[in-house]
């Protein structure tokens, strides 16, 4: 008997809660609208259980050993605390947060969820997430990685909007032929070419955890980055407090990740994207990654997707479901 459970009932939470209705045996679901929580569980069908919260907290109680796996889909900045209480308690944990401070901590649960036989999947989102199962998909067409390169277009619901104006004005990171280097945010514009009708669309480096991530990953690569998209207006009122409250879902947005390397001595780059709206990628990729942690398909620890060792089975059920890659083809010349 299947029960996975819903923290956080915004745009991604809520996509992820509909993913999941067909595949559980039970779904606990929670927010602190208590409303939103109702129309969710309404949506979802009787396989669906709301949770009041209690005050301004959701009571991770509800869920800690009570579901097989939890996902936790609340603000950035939020997941360490529950995670951890899950975990103890032999519940496993899918985060979507992109923030680098949840990516951090989430990390250091490692020893803890292997010493639990539980698993703690971070940054399952859109960028990371879905860009994480990308990259290793890329990387497996080669016999060494030597550049990674990730771009973001696109918002979700409000978090998800916060997130990305906190990003541009904050330093991002780069690896670079084995150290941490620090830019600027909103620093070293890059024009990125994206699927579809989101088309070229100028980039720049934030406060990104996928660098973190990858680097995990692929230790031996001499250089790791990410950037994200932003108008003239995000760059200019960056370091202002948002100026408008943002939509409740960003509209389409796209991913694009750049893998270079060495197949049979030759230098090769493998280019996927996707477009779709962020929230709905986000929500599908986390549901897919809790259906396969409930399964039993996924080895203990704290680690990003970019971490597991074949992407496939995942990256089939995401294109099933609506999520389908793209490659990037053509011939270079000289």
């Amino acid at each position: 008997m299947t029960r996975i459970g819903v923290i956080g009932l915004g745009a991604t939470g809520s996509h992820a809660a509909r993913q999941l209705r067909n595949d559980v045996d039970g779904l606990v679901i929670s927010d602190l609208d208590a409303r939103r929580a109702e129309l969710v569980a309404d949506a979802c069908g009787p396989v669906a259980k709301p949770v009041v919260a209690t005050g301004t907290r959701i009571r991770i109680d509800d869920f800690a050993g009570k579901v097989d796996v939890a996902i936790l889909a609340g603000p950035p900045g939020t997941h360490y605390e529950p995670a951890k209480q899950l975990v103890r308690a032999g519940t496993s944990v899918v985060s979507i947060s992109d923030a680098p401070e949840d990516v951090d901590r989430l990390l250091e649960l490692d020893e803890m969820a292997r010493g639990q036989g539980r698993t703690v999947a971070v940054g399952v989102g859109f960028a990371p997430g879905l860009t994480c199962l990308l990259v290793r998909h890329a990387a497996n067409r080669l016999d060494d990685v030597d550049e990674i390169s990730v771009a973001k277009a696109g918002t979700g619901g409000p978090a998800c909007a916060r997130q990305h104006h906190r990003a541009l004005k904050q330093p991002g990171l780069v690896w670079s032929d084995g150290s941490w280097v620090e830019r600027r945010g909103g620093s070293d514009r890059d024009l990125a070419w994206f699927p579809g009708t989101i088309g070229a669309r100028d980039s720049y480096r934030a406060a990104l955890p996928s660098p973190l991530l990858l680097q995990r990953a692929f230790p031996d690569a001499n250089r790791i980055s990410a950037r994200v998209t932003a108008n003239r207006r995000d760059r200019l009122t960056g370091r202002l407090p948002m100026l408008r409250p943002p939509h409740a879902d960003g509209g389409p947005g796209a991913v694009r990740v750049e893998v270079r390397g060495r197949t049979a001595g030759a230098v090769e780059t493998v280019i996927f994207g996707v477009m779709h709206h962020p929230s709905v990628a986000a929500g599908t990729t986390a549901a897919v990654c809790a259906r396969e942690m409930a399964a039993g398909r996924l080895r203990s620890g704290a680690y990003g997707l970019s971490e597991l060792d074949d992407p496939g089975p995942m990256l089939r059920e995401l294109h099933a479901r609506g999520v389908q890659a793209a490659i990037f083809e053509g011939v270079s010349s000289t």
